[in-house]
């Protein structure tokens, strides 16, 4: 902790882009092609949409991930598009109650548009209080699997925490997803340090055609918590997974590291271990299947 102290007052000048973030204006156009796309709206905020649903995950749309928004903005300043101009959402998905992964901003912004919500156990007493519907939120935990609008979905291990505040630590789950189509295997690891579970699911559910891989706020000294890029690579080979987009970047600052160093190092990683990396800017669609992919090193 003393070591973790003295270097957050040191700084870092290079914690946050010094530049406009470039971003892609995401138009929506859902539904209207049979190959699976993601669109990544920065952190871990990622739109899927496979065999006709549209699939919300970590859906943090505000300026902080903190209650306290006075510093810590996000880079990018505004969103690639207006939650207004968002399709109906079949599904929300949530990977844990953190404020940067749950954001009560953006679950009122959407509440409208959305069918069903998706939580590990424990967090959709959040939504509930929030005033959604508790017949529209299916808590599970880890290696529950489900059938939804004829995808399979499985609730599936991660090792982080939880909790919004000083009195509540881990006292709801925390989780990894595997989405399971007709022609297309979808894995989102959610937070958290590598472990032997990754194989454990990739085992269970892969090959996988596409994972969204934790990359970033990483520090050796909480590894436990956070992948380190290298890691995350390993963690997407563990799981058998064919192209790898890093999440968990790109949005806000949470740790000491460059805010461009996880992308940099999950690159050089992936290239060394012949790991396929697509590297979309912040509202660029990936379609699964494509040919080529998002892989220009934008943030340079």
């Amino acid at each position: 902790m003393v070591s973790m102290m003295r270097d957050f007052l040191k700084g870092n000048p290079d914690r946050r882009p010094r530049n406009r973030m470039p971003m892609v204006t995401f138009s929506p156009d859902v539904k209207s092609q049979s190959d699976a796309k993601v669109t990544w709206f920065g952190h871990s905020a990622f739109l899927l949409e496979i065999e006709g649903k549209t699939i919300l995950f970590d859906p943090m749309f505000g300026k902080a991930p903190t209650p306290f928004p006075i510093r810590n903005q996000r880079y990018s300043g505004e969103l690639p598009f207006k939650i207004q101009e968002l399709p109906e959402i079949d599904a929300v998905i949530l990977s844990h109650d953190h404020y940067d992964h749950l954001d009560y901003g953006s679950i009122m912004k959407l509440r409208g548009k959305v069918k069903n919500y998706f939580t590990p156990l424990g967090v959709g007493a959040h939504l509930e209080r929030w005033g959604i519907d508790p017949n529209n939120i299916r808590e599970h935990d880890w290696w529950d699997e489900f059938t939804f609008q004829g995808l399979k979905l499985a609730c599936t291990p991660a090792r982080h925490f939880s909790g919004r505040g000083l009195t509540n630590r881990n006292s709801t789950l925390w989780c990894s997803w595997a989405v399971i189509g007709q022609e297309t295997k979808i894995f989102f690891s959610g937070d958290g340090g590598y472990g032997p579970h990754f194989k454990e699911i990739g085992e269970k559910y892969g090959p996988f055609d596409l994972t969204l891989m934790e990359c970033g706020q990483y520090d050796a000294r909480w590894a436990a918590i956070h992948m380190l890029p290298e890691e995350t690579v390993q963690a997407h080979q563990d799981v058998q997974g064919r192209l790898m987009i890093p999440v968990h970047w790109g949005a806000f600052t949470l740790s000491l590291h460059s805010w461009h160093d996880p992308v940099e190092r999950a690159v050089q990683a992936g290239e060394a271990a012949g790991v396929q990396i697509a590297t979309p800017r912040i509202g660029e669609s990936v379609t699964v299947g494509d040919s080529q992919y998002p892989n220009l090193p934008w943030w340079k």
